[in-house]
């Protein structure tokens, strides 16, 4: 992390209790982010937090900082069963809710505060197990966490803090009605800690925090400089035909070791891993319909360098703290122009420089307009010559087994209820995008 990105509050200075100070100190931080050094002081008194930052600024630390802080100055209810959760923390997704535990355990090793985290598509009865012996901290995503609630599995009567985080992605994702049972279930807001973190804080997410909580501090870091600016934007205008051509030419130039290739649909993700693949890149393809402990894997392998490509859908475009992510493709503009933000910033997290570059291709060029308007800039353009273009391997051709059941397709995955199947094509005309 470079100094420039941090503030000039250090941790040490903060009213922490001994354990908490020394995980903090075993992670390396030393001073705090804007996100942290404008939360914390107030957070740490007991407040209510809405906060607005860009990604990879710090705002997991704050608020498990925050948490575990409460947690150690106020002892649970007299009577409190082993299976009722005194901190809980929602995420929109897997990847999301397994990278908050992992910060969680490592920020929290000292506190001897047990954690669980539950998300949907595996290890079902596993979780279930781990809250059935009682834990203080549990973190999850809004169906796996709502499915063990009402099996009474775990009660959140004595719940003392609530986090929410990515909450704008809760929205995008449908999950808001699972949000709202959550918190109905949760002790009045004047009786727990409410924190609320998010990349943007859209009308829509601060009408749910004034409702659900008391009387929040709201904090914004930079609101109005949407992107981050130690990203280098370009944007190239190729045919249909020289997407793929032009991504392998690029991917060479720059020696891909740790690069993140975004694209808009499942079926463009597993032909491009095909030909990256081909054409001698270590590359993966990860969605909605991987299984968690390949999509898990990947993320590993990713993050630990074995994998030098990773080409993902949105899924994976929000809250993964990956770092050393060197490029950013947007293979295809997505269609939604906080979308871009989001994607973008998998690069130049924590101070970093990096590069984001950007294909307007016939199909989703109109989404041009929209993402420049929303990030007040125009995208420098970059200019190719076809014929330096290289001939590609073709993809080898994988038959379907037989004997495999036929797979709808499914959308985005969130862990919840609303990540299932959403059918296959309509009749007469072309099958859904996700």
């Amino acid at each position: 992390m470079s100094d420039e990105h941090l503030s000039t509050l250090a941790f040490n200075t903060l009213p922490l209790h001994p354990t908490i100070m020394q995980g903090i100190v075993e992670a390396g931080f030393t001073l705090c982010t804007p996100i942290q050094a404008q939360t914390l002081p107030a957070a740490l008194t007991g407040r209510d937090i809405a906060g607005q930052a860009q990604t990879g600024t710090g705002k997991t630390a704050a608020f498990l900082v925050a948490l575990y802080q409460s947690l150690l100055s106020k002892p649970a209810a007299a009577g409190k069963a082993a299976t009722s959760v005194r901190a809980l923390v929602v995420a929109p997704t897997r990847e999301l809710a397994v990278q908050i535990h992992k910060d969680a355990a490592v920020l929290g090793r000292h506190t001897g505060l047990p954690l669980a985290v539950v998300f949907g598509g595996t290890d079902y009865e596993k979780q279930r197990k781990q809250l059935a012996d009682g834990v203080e901290v549990l973190i999850g995503t809004p169906g796996r966490i709502i499915d063990y609630l009402k099996q009474g599995v775990y009660d959140l009567r004595h719940a003392q803090v609530l986090v929410l985080d990515e909450a704008d992605r809760m929205f995008d994702l449908g999950f808001i009605a699972d949000i709202r049972y959550i918190m109905r279930r949760l002790p009045a807001p004047d009786r727990r800690q409410s924190m609320l973190f998010s990349a943007t804080l859209s009308q829509r997410v601060l009408e749910l925090a004034y409702e659900h909580m008391n009387n929040p501090e709201l904090v914004r870091i930079e609101p109005d400089k949407v992107t981050i600016d130690r990203v280098r934007q370009a944007i190239y205008f190729p045919s249909m035909a020289e997407k793929i051509p032009l991504l392998v030419h690029l991917l060479r130039e720059t020696e891909a070791h740790r690069t993140m290739v975004f694209v808009n649909t499942k079926r463009m993700a597993e032909r491009l891993e095909g030909s990256l693949r081909a054409n001698g890149f270590h590359a993966q393809a990860i969605s909605g319909d991987v299984p968690q402990p390949k999509r898990l894997r990947f993320l590993r392998q990713f993050h630990e360098g074995e994998l030098a490509v990773l080409i993902a859908t949105d899924v994976a475009s929000r809250g993964l703290h990956i770092p050393d992510v060197s490029h950013v493709f947007n293979f295809d503009l997505p269609q939604d122009a906080p979308d871009y933000v989001h994607r973008i910033g998998r690069t130049a997290r924590a101070g970093a420089a990096g590069d984001a570059i950007s294909f307007g291709c016939e199909e989703y060029a109109i989404s041009l307009p929209d993402i420049e308007a929303f990030i007040g800039h125009k995208i420098p353009v970059e200019r190719y010559e076809p014929a330096d273009l290289p001939k590609l391997l073709p993809a080898p051709y994988v038959p379907r087994d037989p004997d495999a059941p036929l797979r709808r397709r499914s959308g985005g995955g969130g862990g919840g209820p609303r990540g299932g199947p959403r059918g296959g094509p309509r009749r007469g005309g072309p099958p859904h995008r996700r």
